[in-house]
């Protein structure tokens, strides 16, 4: 019978994830990741210990993601000027020598100053560093090397974040500043056997942000999740302050459960993303993060705030992996650059704008309305953008 005829075509056999270079280009990313971590709760407190504002202390959060906004436009130049791997050694000593000098001095102004630099440098390392890992991530399972590239740094986020408020509280803020400094300065160790990536420096002259910020398909996606971080920002930022009061205990425990369930979700929408498309998952994720917020405005609540840290968290990681895996389909090889500057910058200015934003209209309506305000923000974005994520895909 002509059914019978019919011979078993075996499937073409998936392109290998992990290979040896992905696996020494993690040895940067646990450090950055690991020194970014560790500080960014414990400095707001910090800056608070040596006699800041609540608003003041949100300007460190705001420093830190601000500067990281003037670094990304510039650091593709730097790529091709310089190469990746030079470009990646500038960023991690920017992030690790200022955490360094941060337990030597509480002065406010090297605090700030401090923020600004390792801004700048975790720009750098997340631009030039974003563009040479997703050269290494095979196309047709990009969705899933992102995922995983998201768990090898998230595991080091879920420690180091709530470590880095619980340390503070037992050992002091000179031994938390060392061991952040030290663990960006140890990724310097792996960069001689990084591979150069010439699509990365190719794209840094052929495809700069000004290209990337006049394209809809890039700018659409990129909107939607720097609405997600204005709220991370918040969180991070603002947390510990709010619920102090209740118990500090709880704020430790958010901020453990916030990146474990967001590591979950960018796995589960790299896997589902490769197999059905990634754009399907936008909506959903958004809308977990703005029920999360919500849950979180319950400040007087442990159990509400932690089960809003989770959801949150499940619908951060969804949409983090989502609008990447989405910008980064939808340019060349040689614009990894601009689309990893673009992203990065999506990422950070939110953030900064969030903690900065927050911090203001706390001080006058306080913590539960200002999380519920942030909350209802993220689906206003969400039906401002549309659908256009979706279609602009197949345009």
């Amino acid at each position: 019978m002509d059914t019978c005829e019919v011979t078993d075509v075996a499937a073409p056999p998936r392109a290998r994830l992990i290979t040896r270079p992905l696996l020494v280009r993690f040895v940067s990313v646990v450090g950055t990741a690991t020194s970014f971590y560790l500080l960014l709760s414990a400095v707001p407190l910090y800056a608070r210990s040596a006699g800041a504002s609540t608003g003041l202390a949100g300007l460190t959060t705001t420093a830190l993601t601000l500067s990281s906004v003037a670094a990304y436009p510039a650091t593709p130049r730097l790529m091709a000027r310089y190469g990746t791997r030079a470009v990646l050694a500038g960023g991690l000593l920017a992030l690790g020598l200022p955490a360094l000098a941060l337990a030597l001095s509480d002065s406010i102004a090297l605090i700030l100053a401090a923020c600004v630099v390792r801004g700048a440098g975790f720009a750098v390392l997340c631009v030039a560093g974003g563009a040479l890992t997703v050269s290494l991530i095979p196309a047709q399972r990009r969705g899933e090397g992102l995922a995983l590239v998201g768990l090898v740094s998230g595991v080091p986020s879920v420690a180091a974040l709530p470590l880095g408020v619980w340390l503070t509280g037992r050992l002091g803020y000179p031994p938390v500043f060392a061991a952040g400094g030290l663990a960006a300065l140890a990724g310097l160790a792996s960069l001689p056997w990084l591979p150069a990536s010439r699509a990365a420096t190719a794209g840094a002259k052929a495809d700069g942000m000004v290209a990337a910020l006049r394209n809809p398909s890039l700018v659409r996606p990129a909107a939607v999740f720097s609405a997600t971080t204005m709220a991370i920002g918040i969180i991070v930022t603002f947390l510990p302050l709010a619920v102090a009061r209740t118990d500090a205990g709880v704020a430790a425990l958010a901020l453990l459960v916030q990146p474990a369930a967001a590591i979950a979700g960018r796995w589960l929408a790299g896997r589902r993303g490769d197999r059905r498309g990634p754009a399907a998952l936008l909506a959903p994720g958004v809308l977990a993060a703005a029920a999360g917020m919500l849950a979180l405005s319950l400040t007087a609540v442990p159990v509400a705030v932690i089960a809003g840290a989770a959801v949150f968290g499940l619908g951060f990681g969804i949409t983090q992996n989502v609008t990447q895996t989405l910008m980064y389909d939808r340019v060349p090889e040689s614009a990894y650059g601009a689309a990893s500057a673009l992203w990065n910058l999506a990422y950070d200015g939110g953030m900064g704008l969030g903690a900065a934003a927050f911090g203001v209209f706390a001080l006058h309506a306080g913590y539960p309305l200002a999380f519920a305000l942030t909350a209802a923000v993220l689906p206003a974005v969400l039906v401002a953008v549309g659908r256009t994520p979706a279609a602009a895909r197949s345009a």
